[in-house]
């Protein structure tokens, strides 16, 4: 005789059963969480100075000891995600630049714009190139479409209306930084012939599995470079250090590499500009190095956002990205990776606050433009948003 419980039983197995079936085929059937290096792209990995052990047991490991958060600091930080009181999201919409593709038709003048799309995601304009960071597209920072952190904002430009692009570099497999989606239309794009993925060591393998031709993509160890681009415009991508971490969530952390890139641009009129982009990084002592070596930068696109008291090895506070932009020797400071996720305990506009305080001390020029604004560093003043336009404060009343 069937009981009421055993029929409630029964009922709730197959409940469960149907919900982990949604939630593994929200993550196409768990092909978001990529894959593991293999074969000659392993044991390249493992010849890297970046890489310490065995190819069984080994990973990647920063230049400086690090710790993705801080010795029993793990309770504080689950009661400050429950019961923190910051202001996390906007309360009203976002501002944003609406884009489509005859937003790019015309070439900057001035050989040089970024459009921050939000993020990390950038577009920049180069001495003829385009390259675009870390594109993500998805609704989620998530490897599912169902749960994770949610965007604050749409993207300002349709991922199919992305014009022609040279490069995309991935600063690491992050899934606030590489979404399989926008991997996938972009390799997908029949407007993307040239388009070529520049990532770190052993990040291909994620794309392959997410249908790249593998002759796309270009993995690189932190000081090799890639030259992409025509006859008429050409473009050096240079891997440089970084200070984080990498992993999508099953298996091992530190599987694949993670890292900055300075993008140098060249004309067969002879223009050329410099541009450093941070990825995801904490504070060392490597980026004064950095700059010696490769700068000095027209532009520096460097992280503020999704910083936190017990993780200060791997994330860089606003203070600290304009201190790494003028280490580098940036002319120009626009910071990104904020304003789009909740991924940290500060209120969402803190940073912009912050940064901005940071860079009047310390005389940076810095732009915070709205999703989908444009800026050139060598344009006039006038055609900048210079003095700063504080957008975010139309959107909630700073406290």
């Amino acid at each position: 005789m069937k009981t009421p419980l055993r029929e409630t039983a029964k009922v709730a197995g197959v409940l469960g059963v149907l919900g982990v079936g949604v939630l593994v085929g929200s993550t196409d059937w768990l092909a978001a969480f990529g894959a593991r290096p293999s074969g000659e792209r392993l044991q390249r990995i493992i010849r890297s100075p970046q890489w310490r052990g065995s190819a069984k047991d080994g990973a990647f490991e920063n230049s400086v000891p690090t710790a993705k958060m801080l010795p029993n600091s793990m309770l504080n930080t689950a009661w400050r995600q429950v019961a923190g009181g910051e202001q996390r999201t906007p309360p009203k919409a976002i501002p944003v630049r609406r884009l489509t593709r005859a937003d790019f038709t015309q070439p900057p003048p001035s050989g040089l714009r970024a459009t921050w799309l939000g993020h990390a995601t950038t577009l920049v304009e180069i001495d003829g190139a385009r390259v675009l960071l870390d594109p993500v597209w998805a609704e989620r920072a998530s490897p599912s479409r169902l749960v994770g952190p949610s965007r604050f904002h749409a993207p300002p430009l349709p991922i199919g209306d992305v014009p022609p692009l040279d490069a995309v570099v991935i600063s690491h497999d992050h899934y606030d930084h590489l979404d399989m989606d926008a991997v996938r239309a972009l390799a997908n794009d029949p407007n993307q012939p040239c388009l070529r993925f520049v990532v770190p060591l052993g990040v291909g393998a994620h794309l392959e599995r997410w249908g790249v031709a593998p002759a796309r993509i270009v993995e690189l160890d932190w000081g090799e470079s890639a030259k992409v681009g025509g006859i008429n415009a050409s473009l050096s991508i240079t891997a440089t250090p970084a200070r984080h971490y990498s992993g999508r969530g099953l298996g091992r952390d530190n599987q694949t590499l993670w890292a900055s890139f300075v993008i140098a641009g060249t004309t067969s009129q002879g223009g050329s500009h410099r541009v450093f982009y941070s990825g995801d990084t904490g504070a060392f002592d490597g980026f004064t190095k950095l700059g010696k070596q490769h700068g000095p930068f027209d532009l520096t696109i460097v992280k503020m956002g999704a910083y936190g008291p017990t993780w200060p090895d791997i994330h860089l506070t606003p203070e600290q990205a304009v201190a790494v932009h003028q280490q580098v020797g940036g002319r120009m400071l626009l910071p990104v990776h904020w304003g789009t996720f909740n991924l940290a305990f500060h209120p969402w506009e803190e940073p912009a606050e912050h940064v901005l305080e940071a860079a009047r001390v310390a005389g940076v020029r810095v732009v915070l433009p709205r999703p989908g604004e444009p800026v050139e560093p060598d344009a006039s003043p006038a055609t900048l948003p210079e003095p700063i336009d504080a957008w975010w404060r139309q959107v909630v009343s700073i406290r």
